[in-house]
């Protein structure tokens, strides 16, 4: 799984991007978020608070319950604001 991270969340997990292999449990959007959170300090604070945080599987928006499989894409970013 290709993992991308946007505005803040790269700053705070320091990539861009990573090359993943969630476990089988991991099924959705918001399972992925929970076991990035354990990686590593970074990826902890960057997740703290999941309801800061957007998804796009394979370039769609996503919910938290959005499937996620082995070879998706998964952005991360920031709420967007308009104006």
């Amino acid at each position: 799984m290709r993992v991308l991270y946007f505005a803040w969340l790269r700053q705070k997990i320091g990539t861009a991007e990573e090359e993943i292999a969630p476990p089988p449990e991991v099924r959705d959007v918001a399972g992925l978020v929970r076991w990035l959170a354990q990686r590593s300090p970074a990826h902890a604070q960057a997740f703290a608070d999941p309801r800061q945080v957007r998804a796009a599987v394979n370039q769609d928006f996503a919910g938290p319950e959005h499937p996620v499989a082995a070879n998706d894409e998964v952005a991360f970013f920031p709420p967007v604001t308009g104006g």
